[in-house]
């Protein structure tokens, strides 16, 4: 038993070593790749992609597509740190939302703005995706609702709006202001919203002007008669080294200019939205057809269940998956186990410090990664992982110390009477001793590991919770699923594993396995 323990502490560490460089292998070099983001809302996806392919064929290395970051707080923050290099924003979000000014912003007003931050604004892509909120042809029909002033009468219906307009500048607050509008909405997904309204269980959403499903659901677009809602010209937000960084690149997006109209781009958010085509199927369409004059419409690219399950990307999104579950679990063992180890012969000490890691467990995963930004600067893999460490410390120091406290106290008087010093006796009997209690306690942080993973997407880390994601915004249930069960099978794997361990250890130790 006294050697188990040693080879099993070096097996983790021969884990964790590994995974760590999967990671570092899969990660692109921050140099040479160009590092492209997006929204998560499907005219974001598809504007990253023609961002990527065209720019590819001028960079040393492909470009990086860091896609679904959120909302704009996120994907901004990580250009202004440096995690991303460019990514395609409104001016309307970067007059009001972003630099707090006024409507009216002139767009070299706002390259004036940006350049102290080290950012610049170019390329206006030739369309105006706005805000504007949208009901049920009939409902409006019926109580003749053709403007915003019109909705403000009515206080009786039910608005649903998507985070994001709600917390805005130029969103809800501001709006319900200029109008007197009295109604209190309820906080949607933008992608759900839709299903929503279809349904009735909402009677107004946001929407953006190039929808695809605004004209599929028949809905109507209520009139801005007050004019509260600024232009959103499509432009392209970077960060200044980049014309000197890929200056071929930088001179092949710049050709992109007036080249997408808002009936081209309602177009692709169609196929997107409605046909099920894929981001970069759509991209390389739209830019084939702007290179070659041809039409593309025929080739819809649909995908099934079982492409989108088995798609290119299911390799690369395992090998996240797991870097993430091995790394975060294997650091939160290599904290918890010896943290507790100390507490454990103090009881004010030891329940001062459970309580602390049992308060982590009650802060929700996408506040804590928001905090986690804020705090380091930084998006992607390294405050997903810190998140998933924090989560998995609890049962492991909880189940360490449950393991302690089962050794008996014979034991531990037998150890002192062979000599054995306090550490001695810790590290020959008590360890050993606990160690099926420590292992359940690593078997459920894994499963919270891989569940909580799956949102590690949010912020660019990757794993199948890209495609969870990318199913939400799309309100996509078959691209969902083919998130969701990979990672419900890669736990079962997980248990199937431990259950493996501890009937070893049971077989070791002459227990019959039950």
């Amino acid at each position: 038993m006294t050697r188990r323990l040693p080879a099993l502490a070096a097996c983790c560490l021969a884990f964790l070593l590994a995974a760590i460089s999967s990671l570092a292998l899969a990660a692109p070099s921050t140099n040479d790749t160009l590092r492209i983001g997006s929204k998560r809302f499907t005219e974001s996806y598809i504007l990253a992609q023609v961002l990527a392919q065209t720019a590819a064929p001028h960079t040393p290395t492909p470009p990086s597509v860091l896609q679904g970051l959120g909302n704009t707080a996120i994907v901004y923050e990580a250009l202004r740190s440096g995690s991303i290099d460019l990514y395609p924003e409104y001016v309307g979000t970067i007059s009001q939302e972003i630099l707090k000014g006024d409507a009216s912003m002139s767009t070299q007003a706002m390259a004036t703005a940006l350049a102290p931050l080290g950012l610049g604004v170019a390329v206006p892509l030739g369309f105006n995706d706005g805000y504007a909120l949208a009901m049920r042809e009939d409902t409006a029909q019926r109580l003749g609702i053709r403007s915003l002033s019109d909705l403000a009468k009515h206080p009786e219906l039910k608005l649903g709006l998507s985070n994001e307009f709600i917390g805005r500048a130029d969103g809800w607050k501001g709006l319900a202001q200029r109008y007197g509008a009295p109604q209190t909405p309820v906080a949607l997904d933008h992608g759900l919203a839709y299903d929503a309204i279809a349904q009735k269980q909402v009677d107004v959403i946001d929407i953006y002007t190039t929808d695809a499903k605004i004209g599929h659901l028949g809905l109507r677009v209520l009139k801005d008669d007050k004019a509260y809602f600024p232009r959103y010209d499509a432009v392209l937000l970077y960060r200044l080294d980049v014309p000197q960084r890929f200056p071929q690149a930088w001179a092949a997006l710049q050709k992109l200019s007036g080249s997408i109209d808002e009936n081209a781009m309602i177009a692709m958010n169609a196929r997107a939205e409605l046909q099920g085509v894929a981001f970069d199927v759509i991209a390389r369409d739209h830019l084939a057809a702007k290179a070659g004059g041809t039409s593309v419409a025929n080739d819809s690219g649909q995908r099934g269940f079982w492409a989108k399950l088995f798609g290119p990307d299911l390799a690369r999104l395992t090998r996240q998956h797991l870097a993430l579950t091995l790394i975060s679990v294997g650091l939160a063992a290599l904290v918890g186990i010896p943290l507790a180890v100390w507490v454990f012969p103090h009881p004010r000490l030891r329940a001062l410090v459970l309580g602390a890691t049992s308060l982590l467990q009650t802060v929700p995963s996408l506040a804590l990664l928001a905090m986690l930004i804020s705090l380091m600067g930084v998006i992607g893999t390294v405050p997903a992982l810190i998140a998933l460490m924090l989560y998995a410390l609890l049962p492991i120091m909880r189940n360490t110390v449950a393991g302690l406290g089962e050794v008996s106290g014979g034991l531990r008087l037998a150890g002192q009477a062979l000599g054995m010093t306090a550490g001695q006796r810790m590290r020959l009997v008590e360890l050993p001793l606990a160690l099926p209690t420590i292992l359940a306690g690593i078997r459920t942080a894994t499963a919270i590991a891989i569940g909580t993973a799956t949102i590690a997407a949010f912020i660019g880390a990757g794993g199948f919770g890209e495609r969870i994601v990318t199913g939400l915004a799309l309100n996509d249930r078959e691209l969902l699923l083919a998130g969701a069960l990979p990672a419900t099978l890669l736990a079962l794997l997980s248990e199937a594993l431990f259950e493996g361990v501890d009937w070893l250890l049971r077989r070791s130790r002459g227990l019959s396995p039950e």
